[in-house]
């Protein structure tokens, strides 16, 4: 009896002791998992406060650093380190200076710069030496550009990174405090590719020659992008003016489906994938039936950018981060005295009355809650861009921080150069009837947003 009762209880000592390893193995391979296995809410709770730190963090680490293995494309094809660095050091030419960098619309993150080169640079000092381009990109100071040097401090790679066109900073000359999420339109997009020593893989994508290629990139000028060029292969508009479009905000889209500038797309993270894959042509998967339709994409058809398969996939675990970072970007408050408060107090009543801007522009988020398109006689503009798109239409643009991104005109293409003539287009389009007086003060709360 005595000898039964104890088999029984060291079994049960066994199982015990056996079911206390398991969990503790668990735990520790397995932390993220942990909470759940608890069945303590509080257990769970943490685990989300802790996955929201751990998301924002990687997320902005992808934002401003991550290339996307996109080295290939740039570097490998495009050689575009070559003509960034100097003879010197792994380059072809006299390299790029500071002050050229600077005139291309980079910019320079002045806050990571070690004291010494801070107070230099920021006095206007050594920005025609090449070989301070490279330390600047060595030390992540320029912004969405990631460099890779050797021993002998030779820039062997560059990739770029979605800060390059969506961030900038916060002085007019272009060195200072980095501002995520605004659009940086400064930055001539088509002026830094042309500098690639080889343009060859372009023109084979467009089936064209590296001259029309450069016509084109020429075409852009600062703050602009043609982000389907690849797609469809057309250049410009049947007017004859460049089919590029302004670089957009990202920051401000919490809420929001669409944001792109045309429709059918696809929210934050299908645009996220999109440029990581086919623009920045980074590593990575990406799958869209619908840019294998021959008549309207027929460049993205041929190239098979429909369902595009890396053999390492760089992009796809980085896009639920990117995503939440994005969304934690808010938009930024006007400046004080920027706008006549008195004024836009008054526009106020009028944007959600009689100008009815508040019928699209839903407050509070100020874009419109679900699909969030128009076609373009509904807003009385022609229907190139909105033609290049999936659904053929126009995305409500939010309003908030509209101040914000003002540089280069308003809609698509930079049409509009004030927020009057936007107003001024819609008291016509709508036929509002709205007075001078008024429309004046729908810009004042338009500027207050």
């Amino acid at each position: 009896m005595r000898k039964t009762f104890a088999v029984a209880f060291g079994l049960v000592c066994i199982v015990f002791l056996s079911t206390i390893l398991i969990q503790c193995k668990t735990t520790k391979s397995g932390d993220r998992n942990a909470p759940d296995m608890s069945g303590d809410p509080d257990d769970f709770n943490d685990a989300i406060e802790k996955n929201m730190k751990e998301m924002f963090d990687k997320g902005k680490a992808v934002f401003r650093f991550e290339t996307f293995g996109d080295e290939v494309f740039w570097t490998d094809q495009l050689q575009l380190q070559k003509a960034i660095a100097d003879e010197k050091h792994g380059g072809i030419g006299k390299g790029i200076t500071p002050k050229q960098a600077l005139d291309a619309g980079l910019k320079v993150d002045l806050s990571v710069l070690p004291r010494s080169l801070r107070r230099k640079i920021a006095q206007g000092k050594l920005l025609d030496d090449p070989w301070v381009t490279l330390q600047l990109i060595k030390i992540n100071a320029v912004l969405g550009v990631v460099g890779k040097f050797d021993g002998n401090g030779n820039l062997t790679s560059i990739g770029l990174t979605c800060a390059s066109c969506h961030s900038t900073v916060s002085h007019a000359s272009g060195i200072g405090k980095r501002l995520d999420g605004w659009p940086n339109r400064d930055l001539n997009v088509g002026a830094i590719i042309s500098m690639a020593p080889n343009l060859d893989p372009i023109a084979k994508l467009l089936s064209t020659d590296v001259a029309t290629v450069k016509k084109v990139l020429a075409s852009w000028g600062p703050g602009k992008f043609d982000a389907e060029l690849n797609l469809d292969g057309k250049a410009f508009r049947p007017d004859g003016k460049p089919a590029a479009t302004l670089i957009p905000e990202a920051f401000g889209h919490a809420g929001h489906n669409l944001h792109t500038w045309t429709g059918g797309w696809g929210n934050v993270t299908y645009w996220n994938a999109y440029v990581a894959n086919l623009e920045l042509q980074g590593q990575g998967n990406f799958y869209d039936p619908r840019l294998m339709n021959k008549e309207q994409y027929p460049v993205a058809a041929k190239a098979g950018f429909g369902n595009k398969r890396s053999e390492t996939d760089h992009v796809s675990d980085k896009l639920a981060a990117l995503q939440f970072y994005q969304l934690c970007i808010p938009p930024p408050k006007p400046p004080r005295g920027s706008y006549n408060e008195e004024s836009a107090m008054r526009g106020q009543i009028l944007f959600s009355g009689k100008a009815k801007c508040a019928s699209c522009h839903v407050p509070p988020l100020f874009a419109e809650p679900g699909w969030s398109t128009h076609k373009a006689d509904e807003i009385c503009i022609d229907d190139f861009q909105s033609n290049r798109s999936p659904d053929k239409s126009y995305v409500t643009q939010a309003l908030r921080g509209l101040w914000a991104h003002s540089k280069g005109g308003f809609y698509h293409d930079g049409r509009f150069a004030t927020l009057l003539d936007v107003v001024n287009h819609y008291n016509s389009c709508k036929q509002l009837n709205l007075s001078e007086a008024e429309k004046n003060d729908l810009v004042e709360y338009l500027k207050s947003l």
